[in-house]
């Protein structure tokens, strides 16, 4: 799935984040804290771009069915 993340690493990060945050019903406020908390490493500092934070809501709020484009 891509989430807009540079890299097949960072995509996998955040679909672990979507997953968990399916499961656990979170809020987007603490979905996106730790959008911004994985934001904080170097290899993953765009997970808190605009692409990558409008494909994960749209995905938690099941406005998309698919990430892939």
């Amino acid at each position: 799935m891509n989430y807009g993340m540079y890299s097949d690493a960072g995509n996998a990060v955040i679909v672990s984040l979507v997953e968990m945050a399916r499961k656990h019903q979170l809020s987007w406020h603490t979905v996106y804290d730790m959008l911004e908390a994985i934001s904080l490493e170097e290899a993953y500092e765009e997970a808190t771009d605009t692409a990558v934070r409008e494909a994960v809501y749209e995905t938690l709020s099941g406005n998309r069915h698919s990430v892939d484009q």
